[in-house]
């Protein structure tokens, strides 16, 4: 995964090759300071405006990087009539939930409740399928409620009842 700080990288070090190319450029010399302050200048600003995007849902269709998720866990979502429908989503192999915002739908956002009412009842998640794909298909629901996973055996029949020994006797 990449993270703010290697994007920034990066952008530091495209920023300072534009400017080295600037000051090496036969112009006049006010030209290259001009070239050089923008490049300073753009720094601060490729800066805030990473960690700003930080704190916004990113629109599912510009997702590139976990486009091939298969499924996704929804942890929570609102719902904005006529503006979107903005998930929380656990993606598997990622540590961290991302918020992602999908177009305004009434269909997808009835089907998301639906499913989050169905959890509830069942001790469930709400999972979320092809996540970052644009679907035709409306015949597969997109969300579903995941029924909550049943207990393992208890194989202790045939061991007949335990009993409590005191650390230093023997049976």
């Amino acid at each position: 995964m990449i993270s703010l700080s290697q994007l920034f990288a990066v952008t530091v070090a495209l920023a300072g090759l534009l400017a080295a190319i600037s000051l090496w450029t036969p112009r006049r010399l006010a030209v290259k300071g001009m070239a050089l302050t923008t490049a300073t200048l753009f720094l601060p600003l490729a800066y805030a405006s990473m960690v700003d995007l930080l704190s916004r849902p990113k629109p599912v269709s510009l997702e590139w990087w976990q486009s091939s998720a298969e499924e996704a866990t929804v942890l929570g979502s609102v719902m904005q009539e006529n503006e979107g429908i903005h998930l929380w989503l656990q993606l598997p192999g990622l540590a961290e939930p991302r918020a992602y915002v999908l177009p305004w739908s009434r269909e997808t956002a009835e089907r998301l409740q639906e499913a989050q009412r169905s959890a509830e009842q069942e001790g469930g998640e709400v999972r979320m399928r092809m996540p970052f794909e644009p679907s035709l298909d409306e015949l597969e629901p997109r969300f579903y409620a995941q029924p909550q996973q049943a207990l393992p055996p208890k194989d202790h029949a045939d061991q007949g009842p335990q009993y409590y020994q005191p650390p230093g006797q023997d049976a």
